[in-house]
This record gives structure tokens, sequence and C-alpha cells, in this order.
């Protein structure tokens, strides 16, 4: 029998990625979005005779109709919580309904999905919830207050039931990837100030979903993308001065 693996924010750019590299690699896919007309568009190019792709349109944030969800949809034995949205600005300027959607998505609706499909990863001791992170969740910098805050929420969070749920044989990894090349940018930053900067940093989303993928069912604490992002971030731990005062310009990018 075949895996079951639920995507969230699977209508476009890591999400539809990792839909693909999912239904690729062998998994019945579960996908997830507010977008229902892209949802369905995606079915019919992954779904196959061999398997089978379910979609539904939920909103992660509503913590009442996500139980109907998946109370339908059942057993789930990988969770992606992929979906998240992201504003750049300064803290000062940032728009209050902006700080509160990405509270409520990036934080609130990674649990509202982990807290659900947990009984019964316990009850049968076995599962994996992957939580799309960010080096942001390690490093924050500049312009990125609120977005930073929420993903060292979700790195905490992650962290904390890695430890919980080991007891039950229940895998939690947390994916910290630096900018991808996503549409994600065209809400974060519409005037392309970050996007031109930091371009030659981008990561292929294909790539990022190919190693996400590839953790299912592995006792991976964690996967940094890039290596030396990821290396940077850690030396940022140990000195976080220094690193704050040497990298100041390139911070400042945004």
């Amino acid at each position: 029998m075949k895996q079951i693996v639920v995507i969230t924010g699977a209508s476009s750019g890591l999400g539809t990625e990792l839909a693909k590299e999912a239904v690729s690699s062998g998994y019945s896919v579960v996908l997830i979005a507010r977008r229902m007309e892209r949802l369905q568009q995606l079915k019919q190019e992954l779904e196959t005779s061999s398997n089978t792709v379910r979609v539904y349109q939920a909103d992660v944030t509503d913590r009442t109709a996500l139980c109907a969800l998946f109370t339908e949809i059942g057993h789930v034995d990988v969770l992606i919580n992929n979906a998240g949205v992201g504003y750049f600005a300064w803290a000062h300027e940032m728009k209050q309904e902006e700080t509160e959607q990405m509270m409520n998505v990036n934080v609130t609706g990674l649990i509202n999905c982990s807290e659900l499909v947990m009984p019964q990863m316990i009850k049968r001791k076995s599962g994996h919830i992957i939580n799309i992170s960010s080096q942001a969740g390690k490093l924050a910098t500049p312009k990125s207050a609120v977005y930073a805050a929420t993903k060292h929420a979700v790195l905490g969070y992650t962290n904390s039931i890695r430890m919980e749920l080991g007891r039950s044989n229940v895998r939690v990894t947390a994916i910290n990837p630096g900018p991808i090349a996503t549409p994600f940018f065209d809400k974060a930053d519409p005037e392309g100030t970050y996007l031109k900067n930091a371009k030659k940093f981008m990561l292929d989303p294909a790539d990022v979903s190919k190693k996400t993928i590839a953790v299912i069912g592995r006792p991976v604490r964690e996967v940094n993308m890039p290596k030396w992002m990821g290396m940077g971030s850690f030396i940022y731990s140990l000195f976080p001065g220094t690193v704050e005062r040497m990298g100041r310009k390139a911070f400042f990018q945004k």
C-alpha cells in the first residue's frame, strides 16, 4: 500500500514541486490549498492509472474546517507543512493585516495541521511531519522581522514536537532553505529589490523538493539549503555579534 503524503500550500511554487516529486517517487498525495482551480489542474497533470491525487480547498487558519477535512482524509503517513506567506518591510511600517496573515498562516496554520495528524501517528507509532521553515528562522535580517519571527516559531515548535513524538517513533524534520525562485516573492518583494540582489543565491524549487521528499521515513533532524548558508547560520549561533557586524552590508539587501 502506498504511503499517503499530505502537502499544504500545494497550488503553486514549492508546494507544486513537492507534489510532483512525491508522485514521481511513488507516493499517493493529498493536496491542500485555497485555490481549487489550480489544484484541479495539478491533479490532472499528476494523476495516473497507478497513482491517485486527492485535492481539497482549505485555509490552514480555519481550525474548524480543517478538523472536518482531516477526518475526511483519514490515514496520513506524512504531513508536509508547506503553506506560508511573507512580506518584507521595515518593522515600523508593516501593515497590521500582513503581520496577522504571516502569524496565522506560518505559525497557527502549521500547528493546526500538525495537531490534527499527531494522534493517529502516535497511536500507530509511525509517521513523519516535515515542516518547511527557512534560514530566516535561524538568522533574522532587516525588513523581515515578522517573517523571521514566524520561522523562529516554526523551528521552536518543530524541535519540541520532535522530542515529544520521538517516543512514539514518529519522525519530525525541519527544512530550512534560503531564498527559492518561486512566486513567493511576488508578495514578499513586489518591488523586486531583494530578488535582484539575491538572484545568484536563489535555489531551484525542484531541487529543494527533491531533497525534501528524500527525507521521508528517515531520521533526519533538519535539512539546510544551501549548505554554505546553513553553515553561516551555525556560525551566527556561536558568534552573533561578530556576524552582524561583518555582514551588516549584506543583510540590508531587501
